[in-house]
């Protein structure tokens, strides 16, 4: 019997290293979805929500570097991918997407679901194709794959459902996408102009980004020879942290103070492999020497003096021999110096006294590091989770840490430790929620259950988006639509055949962890922590003060004067 275009769809995926699919069940999928049930060698993942395959698949290809793939049913399936995949394009995760559609003959006629994918998903992807023909299978399967495995991006095929229903004219499937990046060295001239503005500089800071992942030794031999502090990004916290002495923190919304002035304390600012967003946190003279294997991303967060095309790593062991040992080393004693004193305060802030509630989260963030295991996978929500994720675990080198910290939604962390979970089976996986993440995306705990993936969530009760009031209070605004009214989320785990653990006192908190890593399956524990906990960036600007004050008058005049106590009393008085 020929075989369907769904058939050769599978055959393809499997040869290309392909073992499971993200997705949940629709129509125009029956073809793609059953030609999988037929095949052992690969399994459907059903997710109780579209975005959530998306997640999880972006987690998988971040942590194995191979392909991942998710799918979607025509229409409101579709449209559910989509935040999933933007943020696996803004990571730079492969990432597959079989969008399913309409029949071929009805498209334009406004058909039941009707969308437009190709449109849709323009923005999200590098690639994005309609199947029309049987013809166009299985070539333009491997067109996709190549695309988001070599350029580390999403492709999108779309595939019609009687489409894949069709009898298909070739078998074979595709080449194997090969996931080796490519080594680009800068010109010659371009090393020697910048290995000369180096000589030159007497203090020089690193700001290292997640462009840094292969290229650790090379770092902290360039960063030793210019006796240069180094700063690193949030995604780049997981290759440059490890067994890095000349690390200082990070600099941004998220980070240190340390890390702020090393960047504006220097006379050469290098950027290895950061594309580091916000403008506010560079330094404003400074000259800027950028390495990146991107060439349009150099300059455009900063004013660059040298810009270098290159992979960090073969462009750093080209430079190494033309830098000339420095002798002064007292720009990087003194950022250490500071890092000292700020991980000192930090570290004051995550402490527990037995009945003192609420809990610190930064409390809970430090025991969740010390009792994790060496090679832990973490996720965490935007917001106050990503912030304590990056104060108080430790990576060494081991251990993985993922996040949406480029695209920044909600609701990231429980679809991105099932994917992790399902492509390491074998590690320990722990989310760290916020209240409001989990609560968004409440039905895949029922995904950990139906897989058995034995993910640990620790979900950060506060009852508010806190970032989000903080953000309102920087500007000035007073807190509106923040507050949450949550249920028992222990409860609700325990119902939904996951272990819940509620903490409600600090001497709880080490027992509960340690019994839900101990358990065999999934986990949830609801730990109630302080909303005054606010995490402050590491330079406050005279706009943001100015913000402040705003919002302390209001508050005072509008009769919730109370909060400005509690602002007072929260760890933005307690820390820096």
């Amino acid at each position: 019997m020929t075989a369907t275009v769904a058939e050769v769809t599978v055959d393809a995926l499997i040869a290309a290293g392909v073992r499971r699919v993200y997705g949940v069940p629709g129509d125009s999928l029956n073809g793609f979805t059953d030609a999988i049930r037929r095949h052992p060698e690969i399994t459907w993942v059903h997710t109780r929500h579209e975005e959530a395959a998306a997640f999880a698949a972006g987690a998988e290809a971040h942590l194995t570097g191979a392909l991942a793939v998710c799918a979607g049913s025509c229409g409101p399936g579709n449209l559910h991918l989509i935040n999933g995949l933007f943020d696996a394009h803004r990571s730079r995760e492969p990432v597959l997407a079989i969008a399913a559609h309409i029949p071929r003959a009805e498209i334009g006629s406004g058909y039941f679901q009707e969308t437009h994918p190709t449109a849709l998903f323009r923005d999200c992807s590098e690639f994005c194709e309609l199947v029309s023909e049987p013809e166009q299978m299985p070539r333009l399967l491997g067109i996709a794959m190549r695309t988001a495995v070599a350029r580390r991006t999403v492709a999108v095929l779309v595939l019609p459902g009687d489409v894949a229903l069709e009898a298909a004219t070739a078998a074979a499937p595709p080449a194997r996408p090969e996931p080796g990046a490519p080594r680009v060295s800068p010109p010659e001239a371009d090393l020697a102009r910048l290995a000369a503005a180096l000589n030159a500089a007497s203090r020089i800071t690193i700001l290292a980004g997640a462009g840094c992942a292969e290229a650790h030794a090379e770092l902290l031999a360039v960063a030793d020879r210019l006796k240069a502090p180094i700063v690193h990004t949030m995604r780049g916290k997981e290759y440059v942290e490890p067994d890095n002495p000349f690390d200082v923190g990070m600099t941004g919304l998220l980070g240190f103070s340390s890390g702020y002035r090393a960047m504006n304390a220097c006379d050469l600012l290098l950027v290895l492999g950061a594309d580091f967003p916000y403008r506010q946190f560079y330094p404003d003279d400074t000259p800027i020497a950028q390495v990146d294997l991107r060439g349009e991303q150099i300059g455009r967060r900063a004013h660059v003096a040298i810009g270098l095309v290159g992979d960090v790593r073969t462009t750093l062991t080209a430079l190494l021999p033309s830098i000339v040992p420095k002798t002064d080393s007292a720009h990087l004693t003194t950022a250490r110096d500071h890092y000292a004193t700020t991980r000192a305060k930090l570290d004051d802030l995550a402490t527990g006294v037995p009945g003192a509630t609420p809990i610190h989260p930064e409390y809970v963030a430090r025991l969740i590091d010390r009792a994790a295991a060496p090679d832990a996978i973490f996720t965490c929500d935007v917001g106050t989770p990503t912030v304590w994720a990056a104060r108080y675990l430790t990576m060494n080198g081991q251990r993985r840490l993922l996040g949406s910290f480029v695209h920044g939604s909600m609701a990231n962390a429980l679809p991105q430790a099932i994917g992790a979970q399902l492509a390491c089976p074998g590690r320990q996986v722990i989310a760290l929620s916020g209240d409001g993440g989990i609560a968004m995306g409440l039905g895949d705990l029922l995904t950990l259950r139906q897989h058995a993936a034995p993910v640990k969530i620790v979900v950060f009760n506060n009852g508010a988006l806190d970032f989000v009031e903080l953000e309102m209070a920087s500007a000035g605004f007073l807190p509106f639509g923040t507050d949450l009214e949550n249920p028992d989320f222990a409860a609700i785990a325990n119902a939904s055949g996951v272990l819940g653990i509620p903490v409600r006192q600090p001497e709880e908190i080490g027992p509960a962890l340690a019994r839900a890593l101990a358990h065999p399956g999934p986990a949830l524990l609801d730990v109630t922590v302080d909303r005054r906990a606010v995490a402050m960036p590491p330079a406050i600007t005279a706009q943001v003060a100015k913000g402040f004050g705003l919002f302390a008058l209001k508050a005072v005049l509008s009769g919730r004067g109370s909060e400005v106590i509690d602002l007072a009393k929260s760890s933005l008085f307690r820390g820096e």
